[in-house]
């Protein structure tokens, strides 16, 4: 019958009873951090500055005149890898084109920017909106009318 190997796990460590100096570190450290400035941000009352560069809530713009930029080409939902844009276009007869429906999932989107540069007439960017809570899945899926203004969901506390 063979002999079961061994595996020792235990052989790098110290000798047992050898705990003091390494409390003592680590009441030093905690010392240490005792007397520094707190770093906690008191939210919702307090904010930290997001990067210009940010990415959260979904917009659809408009121009001068009101009317939404999106002519409905379908470039953002082809581009997003997780599919959570969905585009229904609608053209009158000479007429310009533009979307009957536009419904952005934002549970389903990574918030990649891919539709805010696929897009040729700048229809579409993301806020930075990034506080948004609600209790039902329904809530989070944007439809045109929650697109155009994505700051009313800010967290107001």
């Amino acid at each position: 019958m063979k002999k079961p190997e061994v595996i020792v796990v235990s052989k790098d460590r110290e000798e047992k009873g050898n705990y003091v100096k390494p409390i003592l570190m680590g009441l030093g450290y905690t010392l240490g951090n005792f007397f520094r400035k707190p770093v906690t941000v008191q939210y919702p009352d307090e904010t930290t500055e997001r990067s210009t560069r940010w990415r959260g809530l979904h917009r659809m713009n408009v121009d001068e005149a009101g009317q939404l930029k999106c002519v409905a080409c379908g470039l953002c939902a082809a581009i997003c890898p997780s599919r959570a844009i969905s585009v229904l276009p609608y053209e009158e007869e000479g007429k310009t084109r533009y979307p009957e429906e536009f419904i952005v999932d934002e549970l389903r989107c990574v918030f990649c920017g891919f539709c805010q540069e696929a897009c040729p007439v700048g229809a579409i960017s993301l806020t930075g909106v990034y506080d948004y809570v609600d209790y039902s899945r329904d809530d989070f899926v944007f439809d045109i009318g929650k697109l155009r203004d994505p700051e009313q969901f800010r967290f107001k506390g």
